[in-house]
């Protein structure tokens, strides 16, 4: 594989298309209500059967309810999140080799081999690499030459 090099910047943009492509992909596609429905039934109970004071059910119903908006607005939550790091903005050199796949900022350096690789999800705009230890990394197909795009699928790919 001949080594291929490219930067681009971490822009809000950029990690938009990385959070909608990986989305579908991730551990939780399906918002879980479950602990929203606990803190506000827990909450009411507590309001209406017992005779504590109001504070611990007006708090638990006040966590249901944060809980609920965090689900809701759960994409724009992430991209603020992503958008307050030190990262965000800055210049990213991406290095593509015979061993794997590097991406380094100013603040960190990211190695993933391919040997560390478990399998690839191609998505419409990019590539969601699985490793063995279960963490995810996306590549924008912007970044890449077609030829290298079909090259790295074929190489994952190839493994199994």
């Amino acid at each position: 594989m001949q080594p291929f090099n490219t930067q681009f910047t971490l822009s809000r943009d950029y990690l938009a298309e990385c959070y909608d492509q990986s989305l579908p992909h991730g551990r939780n596609v399906k918002p879980n209500y479950l602990l929203p429905t606990l803190l506000l039934s827990s909450g009411a109970g507590l309001l209406l059967f017992t005779e504590q004071p109001k504070i611990a059910s007006c708090t638990l119903i006040a966590l249901g309810v944060l809980e609920l908006i965090h689900i809701r607005y759960r994409r724009a939550w992430w991209l603020a999140r992503q958008m307050l790091g030190k990262s965000a903005g800055s210049e990213v050199k991406l290095t593509i080799d015979k061993d794997g796949i590097q991406t380094q900022n100013p603040y960190t350096i990211t190695a993933l081999l391919w040997a560390d690789i478990e399998r690839i999800i191609e998505t419409d705009l990019g590539l969601i690499l699985v490793a063995k230890s279960g963490g995810q990394q996306y590549l924008s197909k912007s970044l890449l030459p077609p030829e290298l795009i079909n090259e790295i699928v074929t190489k994952i790919k190839g493994k199994h």
